[in-house]
């Protein structure tokens, strides 16, 4: 059934990859009112969200911003597919790196985690491995479909990136660490973690839900720099990248520094212009179980 899936899908997907780009905006803006005005897709938790982290803005905000998000979103996820015939050319004209020397220092002395937030374009932050010397890895989810996972890691593994799971992450970085390969690696770190496994809670948003600190775990044991990866949207299919760094030194931090900033620079992006975050998820499900030493 996988493959009869992905046999199906696979030639519709390519056919999207090569649309010339105003047809294939014009396509996006086809999905978009299919999904936002005909099916509904997750309506009532984008707003739900919304309303939870805004609790002072008005409901015709509340709705623009709704509104805006759903077109982001069907241009984003469309542009994941155009990755697959994507060039090197294209995708640095249209992602650019403002301060690419940031990176290009710091990779000389040290491997550096680079985490960012499900914000703007973070599929196309894999292209950031154009520009650096060192080994560069991305951090991803597996897809269920076995064939669209092979898929994602070919298209996403184009640009001298090597991915590896969530669980692969530790293993590799001290391996590499022990065998002194530099690398720089890429992480969406604003997942909600389940709660079994969360070990570390903190006001997000302003509201108290559970945040992945394995970024800093790792930083602080392996003595590595942490440089935030800010991304803006210019315009449509158009963005911007800069680098912010955290530390560059992980073992000289405090606990939790690292994390609580990461989360304010995540927050202060999100307020920039909100509409450019992933808000169809459900990111404060867990805010009612906070254990007593984090309330």
């Amino acid at each position: 059934m996988q493959l009869l899936v992905f046999i199906l899908a696979y030639p519709f997907l390519w056919l999207i990859s090569i649309l010339p780009y105003r047809l294939f905006y014009l396509f996006s803006d086809f999905v978009f009112f299919l999904v936002y005005h005909i099916i509904g897709y997750r309506k009532k938790v984008v707003r739900d969200n919304l309303e939870l982290v805004f609790p002072k803005k008005s409901k015709e905000e509340i709705h623009r911003i709704q509104k805006d998000f759903f077109k982001h979103i069907c241009d984003m996820f469309l542009e994941m597919v155009k990755t697959m015939n994507l060039s090197k050319e294209d995708v640095k004209k249209r992602y650019h790196i403002t301060n690419v020397d940031c990176i290009l220092d710091i990779e000389k002395e040290k491997s550096i985690l680079v985490p960012c937030s499900h914000y703007a374009n973070w599929e196309w932050n894999v292209s950031l491995n154009l520009y650096v010397q060192s080994k560069g890895y991305a951090v991803y989810q597996k897809v269920a479909n076995v064939y669209f996972d092979r898929m994602v890691k070919k298209f996403r593994s184009r640009w001298n990136t090597e991915l590896i799971t969530t669980h692969e992450t530790v293993k590799t970085v001290i391996r590499n660490e022990k065998k002194g390969v530099k690398s720089i690696y890429g992480m969406v770190s604003d997942q909600s973690p389940m709660v079994v496994h969360a070990h570390y809670w903190d006001s997000f948003m302003g509201i108290t839900v559970p945040i992945y600190n394995g970024t800093e775990v790792l930083a602080r044991k392996l003595d590595l720099a942490v440089v935030f990866l800010k991304v803006s949207k210019v315009k449509r299919g158009y963005y911007q990248a800069e680098f912010i760094p955290i530390t560059l030194a992980g073992k000289h931090t405090a606990p939790n520094e690292i994390t609580k900033k990461f989360i304010e620079l995540a927050e202060q992006q999100i307020r920039e212009k909100p509409e450019h975050y992933l808000w169809s998820h459900k990111r404060w499900k867990h805010r009612d179980k906070v254990p007593p030493e984090f309330q």
